[in-house]
């Protein structure tokens, strides 16, 4: 970044440890200068891919701004979005990277909104992002200097969570290969050109690294409140944002633990093809909400004596969802209820993962027009690059041929 003629490099947090990002060469004063960062987008269908990119974004300085598009500037260049735009400022506000959100932010990117806001540069992820018209949204933040990339997760797209909902099986838990599932990619993230490497399908891979990267850290402090919930939190949205605030709010000094449920156990009492996320992606998507303290990966599903008297649990909390009784039959709220430390909270949304898979179900064949076009955009810049590139190098040969 070039600052008033002078180089400033912005290293990487230590995610790990948590440490402030150095501005190297600089003097101590001017290091105490509070870097602000700018990131926008649709973020719809908010999944830890989009938390991952702001997780990054964060680490590059000091106090994150996200802009949200209003679903009127969606619509126009990708088509309408599956949540309104209230639901998805609520679901950015829930991101634990996240200082402060921009309502209904421009669609293209300009230094006068970096102004504005008096952010030092944008961070994006390394996609493309094109406007209606084909052209690169961040083009000019990129010609002044002040665009920083950072990397895509793999293994998660809006479009591949889409695709395992309209695929209504078991595949994609066990088998990504499946010809059914592979058909669901083909029709949906490939247009008739061949394959953009951004609106594509892959799995993801966990690792111990990323889940330290989302973790809080923190243990809990001896005059903590522990609050524990459990349950799937599959394709964790709003209803699921709106309960754990709800949950939070329930003490002064709340140290909140959520228990996931593994892939097999919710799918006994969810059936059908659920979880649509499995247990690695649910936990990285539950962790990286600001209400959460930590994550019981794989809990029992009855909430018993040795997980309560392990965890020093102070208060049980469960939604307005239904509770399915255990393999046995047995109510897996009983030891909770019979210590009366079991509550139920009403978050006043009713919002499920169902609702969700049904409003992808009713515009599934806009959201396979949407990714054709947009998959069609993306592997015609691809063309232009490689055009440019080709030019580029033509010249280079001609010019050394000339010398």
């Amino acid at each position: 970044m070039i600052k008033n003629g002078h180089h400033a490099t912005y290293d990487q947090r230590d995610e790990a440890s948590g440490s402030k990002p150095v501005v190297s060469g600089c003097s101590p004063e001017k290091r105490k200068r509070v870097v602000r960062l700018w990131c926008d987008g649709c973020y719809d269908m908010v999944h830890y891919g989009h938390s991952n990119q702001l997780r990054q974004a964060k680490a590059m300085g000091d106090y994150l701004i996200v802009g949200v598009h209003t679903d009127a500037e969606i619509a126009k260049h990708k088509g309408p979005p599956v949540f309104t735009q209230e639901e998805r400022y609520k679901m950015v506000r829930a991101i634990k990277w996240v200082d402060e959100v921009v309502e209904g932010a421009p669609y293209v990117t300009t230094l006068e909104t970096l102004d504005k806001y008096n952010c030092d540069f944008c961070v994006h992820g390394d996609d493309i992002t094109l406007t209606v018209d084909g052209k690169d949204t961040y083009e000019e933040v990129k010609q002044a200097g002040r665009y920083r990339e950072c990397k895509r997760t793999q293994g998660v797209s809006t479009t591949d969570l889409v695709g395992r909902m309209l695929l209504m099986t078991k595949a994609h838990h066990s088998n990504m290969d499946n010809p059914d599932y592979q058909q669901h990619k083909d029709n949906f993230g490939k247009g008739p050109k061949g394959h953009s490497p951004w609106t594509g399908v892959s799995q993801f891979l966990q690792t111990s690294q990323k889940i330290i990267q989302f973790a809080s850290g923190k243990e809990p402090q001896p005059d903590d409140t522990i609050i524990y919930v459990a349950g799937a939190f599959d394709l964790f949205h709003i209803g699921h944002v709106d309960f754990l605030e709800m949950v939070y709010k329930q003490a002064e000094r709340p140290y909140v633990i959520v228990g996931l449920h593994f892939d097999q156990e919710v799918n006994r009492y969810k059936g059908k093809n659920y979880p649509i996320m499995n247990i690695h992606e649910r936990t990285l998507s539950v962790l990286a909400c600001r209400y959460v303290s930590e994550v019981v990966i794989g809990a029992p599903y009855a909430v018993d004596k040795d997980l309560l008297d392990h965890f020093k649990v102070d208060l049980v909390c469960h939604g307005k969802t239904e509770v399915f009784p255990d393999k046995d039959g047995s109510d897996p709220y009983a030891e909770p209820k019979k210590r009366g430390i079991f509550k139920v909270i009403k978050s006043g949304n009713s919002l499920t993962t169902d609702d969700i898979v049904q409003r992808i179900i009713e515009n599934r064949l806009h959201f396979e027009a949407r990714n054709q076009k947009k998959e069609a955009k993306e592997m015609a810049v691809i063309e232009a690059i490689k055009k440019r590139e080709q030019r580029e190098q033509q010249s280079e040969a001609a010019a050394q041929a000339a010398h």
